[in-house]
Parts: C-alpha cells; structure tokens; sequence
C-alpha cells in the first residue's frame, strides 16, 4: 500500500464505551469528541484490540465498562493489550430520569464513551489478584455462616411445625451444641418422610459447619503472608477486632494508602449520612446506602464487642446513649474504631489501650 494512503492516528486518542454482558458486548467509539461508531461483538478483549488497531493504528486507546458481574479479568486483559481502561462504579455515572426509565445498552455505552472523553469518571479500586483471590474465600466463609443459620432455622421451623417444643437447655443458648443435635436425631415426628427431612437438614448443618472449619483454618494460614502478616499484627491489637476480622478488612480495603483520611474511608465503607442540597437549604439524613455491605457489618459487629472490651469507647458509647438510640450510638462508636484502623495502618504502630493515671 502507498505509505501517503496508510492511517495514522498517532497523538489522537480514542474512547472506547463498553456495556457488558455475559454472551456479547456493546461497544461505543469516539475519536475525540465525535462519536464513531456503535456495535455489538463476542465479549473479547483480542477481538477488540484488532478491531482498533486496524482502524485507528498508532493512536491511544482509552476504554471503560462499569462494575459488574465479570470481576476484573476484562480490565486486566484490556490493561495487558495496551489499552488504559478504567472499571467505574454504576452509580458513579450521571444518568437523567429518561435513561433509568428507559434502559438502552447503546445508549449505556454511548453515555461511557463521552464521559471517559470528557474525563467525568473515576475509576473504583482494583486489588492485586491475589488479594482478590483471598477476598473470595472470606466472602466465601461468611456464605457458608449465612447458609448454617438457614438451615438450623429451618430446623426449628420444622420442629415448632409439629408442635415439638425445644428444651429450655438448648433454646436459651444461641449456640449449637452436640447435645442438642443429638436430641434432634432423637426426636419422634408424626411420619417417617417428615423424620427424613428433619435428619436431611440436620446433616447438611454439620456438612456446611466442617466446610466452615476448613476454611477458616485456611484464613488464619493467610495472615501468614507476607502481604498480610505486619498490618494483621497491627489490627489485632485494636480492641474488637478479631483474627477473621482483620483478614477482612485487609482484603476488602486493599492499599490503606489510597485513603487519605478519616471521610474517605468513612465514605467508602458507609459510615456517612446521607444529605440532599439545593439552594439554602441542605438537609442530612441517615447513614447513607451506598457502602461496602461486608465491611460495614464486621465493624459495627467488631463495635459492640470493642465496647466491652474498651473503657474509652465504653465511656464515650455512654455519654452517646444518653442523647441517642443505641443503634445510632454505636454507628458513632464505629467510626472511632474506623481511625484506630487507619492510624495503626499507616503509622506502623500497635494499638495502645487507653489508661487512668
């Protein structure tokens, strides 16, 4: 080909707007300001590099796709082919009331491209892969917790069903002896299938608690990295923050540094009111629904056990429930704990336990 016929888009940037789906993707193309194209192609990422490369050599290539089901492994496969892509929260992109009433995947890509060429969006944290690994198998465990709740509950539900009520040794305790399992295995029911599907949930309890076993013993074994070993010394020092908990919060909050003070982890875990401005008037509500679900449960969880076990929190939750509900108390209490956190990540420094001299 004569080299004056050649593209070369070298010095000029393209923005790509990606929609993602789990059977294809929506691809919106801007060169500049202009938008290029809209199409749809087979969720890959090689797929579409060609297709840039091809059409727009040498130029620089932007992309982005919002969070979802995929993870990062498209963002890493993006990053790896030369393309700086950005993975960006959902509710982080402006949409009107026409777009969320009318839905459009074109349009959704659209909306991603000239944002990104506009420079309106930021990207969410992306963690190492093997911190991202480790976050699986603690969310993981806090599954199967949830799943051995369920089926003691349903346990119970059966039992109350056929009228068969639970001895006072084993319903004022919440936890779940190998006595009362054993009375379970004892207990008459009317007919033999309700029997089966009393027994049948009874086995699949213990199933679920030796795989929570398991797994747990594997957490503990992480603290063990190197990646983990120093700042889970450090959270562990922290009144109310137990071995399972500290790996949470290393997994879930990745590089400390990327906080840059107090409101910013505070907003990113949930720990901010919710306010609505306009004009003079500016109004704040309750604790925003925006957060990291995870996070925020183990630290108001980790509060009322820090509570008992720290006589400045215990004073300062006193002097709280006196003009508040203790529900909200302790929301106050958690974003103490929320500093202990962050200052003992990164000054390097153990939790020193407040005294009376």
């Amino acid at each position: 080909m004569d080299k004056s016929k050649q593209l070369d888009y070298s010095g000029q940037d393209i923005y790509v707007g990606l929609d993602t789906h789990l059977k294809s993707w929506r691809v919106s193309i801007m060169v500049g300001k202009t938008v290029f194209k809209t199409f749809s192609q087979d969720p890959n990422t090689v797929l579409l590099n060609k297709y840039l490369v091809k059409n727009f050599p040498n130029a620089n290539y932007y992309s982005a796709y919002e969070a979802s089901f995929s993870g990062f492994k498209t963002h890493r496969d993006l990053v790896a082919l030369g393309i700086k892509n950005m993975v960006v929260n959902p509710a982080d992109i402006p949409t009107t009331d026409k777009e969320r009433k009318q839905k459009e995947d074109s349009r959704d890509s659209r909306k991603i491209a000239k944002q990104l060429s506009q420079n309106d969006l930021t990207s969410i944290y992306i963690p190492e892969i093997e911190v991202e690994g480790d976050r699986q198998l603690i969310r993981y465990r806090k599954t199967l917790t949830k799943e051995i709740a369920r089926t003691k509950n349903r346990i119970k539900s059966q039992l109350y069903y056929f009228g068969i009520p639970i001895p006072v040794q084993f319903s004022e305790t919440k936890y779940w002896s190998k006595r009362f399992s054993h009375w379970i295995q004892e207990v008459e029911l009317p007919t033999k299938s309700a029997k089966l599907s009393l027994i049948g949930n009874l086995e699949m309890a213990e199933v679920l608690r030796k795989k929570q076993y398991s797994i747990t013993k594997e957490i503990r074994k992480l603290a063990e990295k190197p990646i983990y070993k120093e700042n889970y010394e450090l959270l562990v020092s922290i009144p109310g923050i137990a071995n399972l908990t500290a790996m949470l919060l290393l997994t879930e909050l990745g590089d400390i540094n990327r906080f840059n003070n107090l409101d910013k982890i505070c907003s990113y875990i949930g720990f901010v009111p919710m306010t609505n401005s306009s004009g003079e008037n500016e109004k704040t509500g309750n604790i925003t629904i925006r957060r990291n679900k995870i996070l925020r449960t183990a630290i108001v969880e980790s509060s009322w056990i820090a509570i008992r076990n720290d006589p400045a929190l215990m004073l300062a939750y006193q002097k709280l429930i006196k003009r508040m509900e203790p529900q909200k108390a302790i929301i106050r209490i958690s974003k103490k704990l929320v500093n202990r956190i962050l200052y003992v990540l990164k000054n390097k420094k153990a939790y020193v336990h407040a005294v009376v001299k």
